[in-house]
């Protein structure tokens, strides 16, 4: 029989929510020299949370595992198909489908980071600004496609997949649960991003010449 078991990780949860919340604001603030140190902090922080992501994918929890959602092109094919179809297999952890989107989101996400860096240091120039605006329009897109994705599954599956990631439970057989959530390390997530956040001005990573422009406008003020 079915019943409420641990699906996911405070880890993978934690990771989750803060990529949703730094890949959303780097792409609000991409447009805004305003807003560019922003777009800078949450794009460092993006990367710093796929790098995690990717030792988790080997360390982590049973659903948290790559091997847990790595399935041949066939098998993508045939569940799209049986989702199409309204008949889609249930899976306790990632389905087919959203093994892909994640593939592509961990792929896209590096890609735009690490242009990002790049751009930000001055390297690469127009070509690379292009790749970078690319790659995160991309990311976007999967984002979307993921999100229609997810609001299929949980209308077929009748389980509301976006509750699931917030508080880790799914209905399933008992044997299928995780039996550790890891709660210490997603706080520790939690609280080095923070800080990460609240520090970095002291980080030296700021917009290069931010000061600079800072104090020649306030001198520019002072002589009005």
């Amino acid at each position: 029989m079915s019943q409420r078991i641990l699906v996911w990780d405070v880890p993978t949860r934690v990771f989750h929510w803060l990529l949703v919340l730094s890949f959303g604001g780097a792409y609000l603030t991409s447009e805004s020299e305003r807003y560019r140190d922003i777009h800078v902090v949450l794009g460092y922080t993006l990367l710093g949370l796929i790098g995690f992501r990717l030792l988790w994918g080997f360390f982590g929890t049973r659903y948290a595992r790559f091997r847990s959602f790595l399935f041949k092109p066939g098998e993508v094919m045939a569940y799209v198909q049986s989702l199409l179809k309204g008949k889609p297999a249930h899976y306790v952890g990632h389905n087919p489908a959203g093994s892909m989107a994640i593939w592509l989101l961990l792929g896209l996400g590096i890609l735009t980071g690490a242009t990002g860096v790049m751009l930000f240091q001055d390297i690469g120039g127009e070509a690379l600004e292009e790749l970078h605006e690319f790659a995160s329009n991309a990311m976007l897109a999967i984002v979307v496609i993921h999100i229609a994705g997810v609001v299929v599954s949980s209308v077929l599956h009748r389980e509301n997949l976006v509750r699931a990631m917030i508080t880790g439970f799914k209905s399933a057989e008992p044997e299928h649960g995780i039996r550790r959530s890891y709660l210490w390390l997603g706080v520790i997530m939690l609280a080095a991003v923070m800080a990460f956040w609240a520090g970095y001005p002291a980080t030296g990573l700021v917009t290069p010449g931010a000061d600079a422009a800072h104090v020649e406008q306030h001198d520019d003020d002072d002589d009005d």
